[in-house]
Order: structure tokens, then sequence, then C-alpha cells
């Protein structure tokens, strides 16, 4: 008898998962489906790629089986919110794949595609729903669905839904909830605001924490290359074409430097796509699709694929620019490693990113290794003075940048940036 056998799923469930491949729990799996069996609200810690969609979807479908009974029209018996159309698609996949064979209908609600065949589908009623906050909230209010009987409610990856600026729309659809529900809420770590979320919708909830946040993937080796802005893109170019045949994702913090690097990186020959906000729906699904399927090699992207995309053979992830918010480096660097296997994580810093950089390695509570170059140092100018004889405002300990009043430097005469003994000054 499996694991899953003994925490009281379905016999059909348990066939389905074995048929899947899944015969062992992981551990968020183990410590949060017993207590969502027992109808226990839950709030579930941890990373990413830790098998949460089946540790909240396996308990309330095996509820919903039990009852038997089907949504009325434009009824949710389930709501699943994730805060990017990427996770969105993911979990609705897996949840269609668990329950295959069942009555359970599944349907997903995402912004970026055509909102009336979304409608349409909702029309019957759904069991299980899948939706962006933003995307439900503008159907719930051309009354395409009611969650009037929506005895389910999971919030996966809550802390970037905050950092998203989804604290308002999360509000507005708690009003739209009954207040006898089950709630099950997952995040990969836990910022002061999560606490007002966990209040507001949870009931005496049962704690899991199976990885403390901020922790990488044992199987990530990790590195960094204090380089110059400038030299950025000659250093991933060099270090790309040491493994044109593995799969990579490159990571950047803007719309705008994603796309043009995606471009500098076509007509340097490699097989490149790339996903952010200003793709559309379509686009990006075709993205990630050749991707997976290895027409694509490269792909470039912001926070959006920080989360979600789940590609078992990504063996390399450039952070290219440095996030603003530390505990995103953790979730880009957890798209690879995924499913036990090894990956390594490449993050380049330039001077007026020193600032992130220290508060990633405080985060994950450990000093990343060199790879090349050495840090910058971040330098104080002079107060201004009253009288406006020097120059310079002031300035923090954060990271430098000409608009600011700090500015960064090497501790020590410069050094090469590795392959061809580029100058990492700036």
């Amino acid at each position: 008898m499996s694991d899953f056998e003994t925490m009281g799923l379905p016999a059909h469930l348990i066939t389905r998962l074995k048929t899947l491949g899944l015969t062992e729990p992981t551990p968020i799996q183990s410590h949060a489906i017993p207590h969502a069996l027992q109808g226990r609200d839950v709030l579930g810690l941890a990373q990413t790629g830790t098998g949460k969609t089946a540790a909240f979807g396996l308990p309330l479908m095996a509820m919903m089986l039990e009852t038997g009974r089907k949504p009325a029209p434009k009824t949710v018996r389930g709501l699943v919110l994730a805060p990017t159309r990427e996770l969105a698609g993911q979990i609705a996949q897996n949840l269609r794949d668990f329950c295959e064979g069942t009555p359970l209908k599944v349907n997903m609600v995402v912004g970026g595609q055509s909102i009336n065949p979304q409608i349409k589908r909702l029309e019957r009623g759904t069991d299980l729903l899948v939706a962006t906050p933003g995307r439900l909230i503008d159907l719930m209010d051309r009354r395409a669905l009611r969650l009037d009987e929506t005895t389910f409610l999971v919030l996966d990856e809550a802390d970037q839904m905050l950092d998203m600026g989804f604290i308002h729309a999360l509000r507005k659809i708690a009003a739209m909830l009954p207040e006898q529900r089950q709630t099950m809420l997952f995040s990969a770590t836990m910022p002061k605001q999560m606490n007002e979320i966990a209040n507001s919708y949870l009931r005496s909830p049962i704690r899991v924490e199976v990885s403390p946040p901020g922790k990488a993937a044992d199987k990530v080796t990790q590195e960094v290359h204090f380089i110059a802005k400038a030299e950025k893109v000659n250093l991933l170019i060099e270090l790309l074409d040491k493994h044109r045949d593995e799969r990579a994702l490159v990571f950047g913090r803007t719309k705008h430097g994603s796309e043009k690097l995606m471009k500098t990186l076509d007509k340097a020959g490699f097989a490149t796509a790339s996903i952010h906000g200003n793709k559309s729906q379509g686009q990006r699904d075709r993205a990630i699709s050749a991707f997976k399927s290895g027409d694509v090699r490269v792909l470039v992207a912001t926070d959006v694929a920080a989360r979600g995309l789940d590609i078992p053979d990504v063996k390399h992830v450039y952070n290219f620019d440095l996030p603003n918010v530390p505990d995103n480096y953790v979730h880009r660097i957890g798209r690879t490693a995924r499913a036990g296997k090894d990956g390594a994580a490449i993050a380049f810093c330039a001077p007026d990113e020193m600032g992130e950089f220290k508060a990633i390695q405080k985060t994950m509570g450990l000093s990343i290794p060199v790879a090349s170059g050495r840090p910058w140092e971040v330098i104080e100018e002079p107060k201004k003075s009253r009288g406006g004889g020097r120059r310079g405002g002031g300035g923090g300990g954060g990271a430098a940048n000409p608009a600011k009043p700090g500015r960064s430097r090497r501790r020590g005469p410069a050094r090469g940036t590795g392959g061809q003994g580029r100058s990492a000054a700036a």
C-alpha cells in the first residue's frame, strides 16, 4: 500500500496517480493532504516545484467526488487563484491530469485571451476553476459566474500576488465568497502583509512548512560574475555558446530590455524566444511550447516566468539583471534542478546592482561563489551643504546608479571577467 493510499484518497485517484508515475508523495503533500481531507484550513509554506498542486488538488477532488453533486449553472464549487497566466495554465493542466476519467470539470480563466469563450464555458457551472484575479473580477462584473456556492478556495503563490498588487482584488473576491468554506493558502515566503491575508481568509489553519523561506534547490550550483553593464551581453553570449544544446532560461528586469536581449541573441545565432507582459497569451504559450520541445534553446523572460514554469530539462538559469525583490531570485533559480536533476544558476552583477545582490545573499543566508570580477564597493558621496557648494545629496548603502547619490567601484584592482579576459571595471 502506497502512502497516497494510506491518506484515504479515492481508489480512482490513486490509480490515476500511478498512471502518471506518482507513487510517493512529496513532503508538502504528505503534510498537507491528510489535514485537508479532514476539512481543515491549511497554510502551506513551500517553494515552487515541490508538488503543491497535488497537495491541494487531490483532497479537493476527493471531497467533491464524495459529495457527487454537479455544479449549478454559472457557479463554481472550488476556486484556485494564481498570480500569473503561466502558473494558472500549469495548475489547470495538472488538475485535468489528476481528474481524468472522473465527472469533474476543470476550467481556466486568465487575461490575454478572448473573454467570450470563457463566458460560454462557465455557463454550465464548474467544479474547479483556476483563475487570475483580474480576469475573475471582469467575469464577475459581467455576471458570467457566481461564487456564492464556492465551498473550496485555494490561494497559490500568495506572496507573488501581493508583490503584483492584487491585494485589493483579493479583498473584492473574498467578499463574494460564502463564510462557510475550506481555504488553503500556499506561499513560498511569508512577508508581513501575508498575515493580513491569512487572518482574513483562514480559520484556525494548520501550518505546514517543508522548506525554509529563501532556500534554493539543493542541486542548484550558483555563481556570480561582477561585470560592467555594457559587457553583460558579450559574457552571456560567451557562456551560452558553451552549451548550445542545453536549455537556458535568461531573466531580464524589464519587458523592453528582455525583448531587445532576445533579438540580440537571435542575431548571434541562438534559437531564442521571449515571454513578458507585452506578449499576448498566444505568443507566450507558443514560446513556452517551443522551449519545451527543444525548438527554442534560450528563453528570455521577465519575472512572469519566475514561478509556474515547470520544464524539467532547464540546465541553466541566467540572472542577466538581478531582481528588485530578493525572493524572486530564489524563484528564478528554482526553474532549474527540477525533478531531482542538477542545474546551474549564473548571476551578473553590475555596479548599480550591488544593493540587490547583498539583499539576495542576506535572504538566502549564504555567500554566492564568485566566478569572475570582484564585488563592487558602494561609495557615499558627501552630503550637499546648505550653501550648495558640494555635489551629491548623500546616499545610503543601496546600489549605485548615476541618478542616485551613491556610486560603486571595485574593491582593489579590476580583474577580467573570465574566458576572453575582458575588463569588468566600470
